[in-house]
């Protein structure tokens, strides 16, 4: 641990709270970097030098004060961190008087010290646990058995089954994003449910990257318990007035390289869903996330697409498109499809008969309407 400016002026500024006399602070080598008087500041001062190299509380009278530079009257007392001295802390006035301030002095310069080096581990840890996170999700040169050793130092179970889930974030106010809601979302994401490894993307501006334990079953993992959990962080950020959010939770795999692919999942799903949805689980959406990956293969999609071209081109008001999507929405099922659109069974099945004229497609017909289904959803 080593003594900073900013570590100095917190001394000073505490124990002048405290005292009427003026304080300072000096480093390893003897440099005032923290002082009452602003005018010592930056200078040497020889008395912390000796106090440092015996490690011992040294009493300054006027004529020693005289002999040594920088140094006034008063009193000068190692700060001693895990044992060791890493600075002194001197207080200005004739040692009589100030003397029986001296170990409340040295104690609050410590106690100053002790929390900076806390708050230095705890900000340590969070760094190095999001650039985990953000190395398990995106499998960038994964070297596993350092990956753990990092998961070890940090006290992390990276055993524990876990799915990748991906939150994004929209600010209610007209200002834009803003990384005090991301914090404030890391926050509601961490506690109390401190098993959830969490970091803020690297690639995006308004998301935040989440591995969630889940509970493994003979069937896989499982969902429902995942839904309530969601449900229950839903709730809480319903009471925030500054953001809202839209989450999606991929699939799981085993090992740590799985952590990869369920983040890859719970992109997907992201990326492939409507706007319309709030929670997001691959599972609920993965035919089409399988079949996100045809926009960028252009030929592909023009294929698939070539028979619900037909079907627009020759569908003026729109109802043969509609019926198709109720039809599939409602599982091909013709009454619930009929009550869906208050239509006849036989008017139902005449636009069905149309929809096959039109496309080449025979409706009836479990290749030619998995084509079609295919085409509607990938539009």
């Amino acid at each position: 641990m080593q003594l900073t400016k900013t570590i100095a002026r917190q001394i000073v500024e505490r124990t002048m709270k405290i005292i009427k006399f003026s304080v300072v602070v000096m480093d390893e080598n003897g440099w005032i970097i923290g002082s009452g008087d602003p005018r010592r500041l930056n200078q040497r001062h020889e008395g912390a030098i000796l106090a440092m190299g015996d490690n011992r509380v040294l009493e300054i009278d006027d004529a020693m004060a005289a002999s040594l530079k920088g140094v006034l009257p008063g009193i000068n007392l190692p700060i001693l961190f895990q044992g060791k001295p890493i600075g002194v802390v001197g207080i200005s006035g004739k040692p009589e008087q100030v003397s029986n301030y001296g170990e409340l002095v040295k104690m609050t310069a410590e106690l100053v010290v002790e929390q900076a080096a806390l708050m230095d581990q705890i900000q340590w840890s969070k760094r190095h646990r999001e650039e985990l996170v953000l190395s398990l999700t995106h499998g960038q040169s994964l070297n596993e058995s350092q990956l753990l050793s990092v998961a070890d130092r940090l006290q992390l179970d990276l055993t524990q089954p876990r799915i990748a889930a991906i939150v994004k974030v929209f600010p209610y106010d007209s200002d834009g994003q803003s990384h005090h809601h991301l914090q404030r979302l890391v926050q509601l994401l961490e506690y109390p449910q401190r098993d959830n490894l969490v970091a803020i993307s690297s690639v995006s501006d308004n998301e935040v990257v989440v591995l969630k334990p889940v509970e493994l079953t003979d069937g896989g993992w499982s969902v429902e318990s995942e839904r309530k959990r969601v449900d229950k962080l839903l709730k809480r950020i319903s009471g925030e007035d500054q953001f809202r959010i839209r989450i999606a939770l991929g699939e799981f795999f085993p090992g740590l390289r799985g952590l990869a692919r369920s983040y890859q999942t719970a992109k997907a799903t992201l990326d492939a869903a409507g706007d319309q949805e709030e929670v997001l689980f691959y599972q609920d959406h993965i035919l089409p996330v399988l079949l996100s990956g045809l926009n960028g293969d252009s030929w592909r999609r023009q294929q698939l697409q070539q028979p619900l071209q037909l079907l627009q081109a020759a569908d003026g008001n729109g109802s043969l498109l509609r019926t198709l999507h109720h039809y599939f929405e409602q599982d091909c099922d013709l009454s619930r499809t009929c009550d869906t659109l208050h239509i006849h069974r036989n008017t139902l099945r005449y636009r069905l008969d149309k929809v096959s004229r039109i496309t080449g497609l025979n409706i009836h017909n479990l290749s030619d309407r998995t084509r079609l289904y295919l085409a509607m959803l990938n539009r």
